[in-house]
């Protein structure tokens, strides 16, 4: 799966999209919560040979509500299971933004 076919399944949520954050401008506000952003982390390639066997990249989807979203979160996951992505959970408080992030670790192979 590449990152263009992830970024497609996360729009198809519903929610806001972009990479690393929204910019706030005066015409274009950030969107209310929820709202989903990801970034790429380091990645988790296989070696074989002096190179590079087989990239895989290393996606963080982060979900950002107001108040814990059960909801949100059931339909980012079934989103995810439904198109076969295998993912790891975290979830923090940012008090700084008054939002709960919920964190989706995923790899693209």
């Amino acid at each position: 799966m590449t990152l263009v076919e992830l970024v497609q399944i996360l729009k198809s949520s519903g929610y806001p999209v972009t990479y690393s954050h929204f910019k706030e401008t005066s015409t274009k506000p950030v969107p209310a919560p929820p709202y989903i952003t990801y970034l790429e982390d380091p990645s988790s390639n296989m070696f074989a040979d002096n190179k590079v066997y087989k990239p895989i990249k290393n996606i963080r989807v982060e979900l950002y509500t107001d108040l814990k979203d059960l909801v949100a979160e059931e339909k980012i996951e079934e989103l995810l299971n439904e198109n076969e992505i295998p993912f790891d959970t975290d979830e923090a408080w940012i008090e700084s933004e008054q939002l709960f992030q919920r964190i989706y670790e995923v790899g693209l192979i």
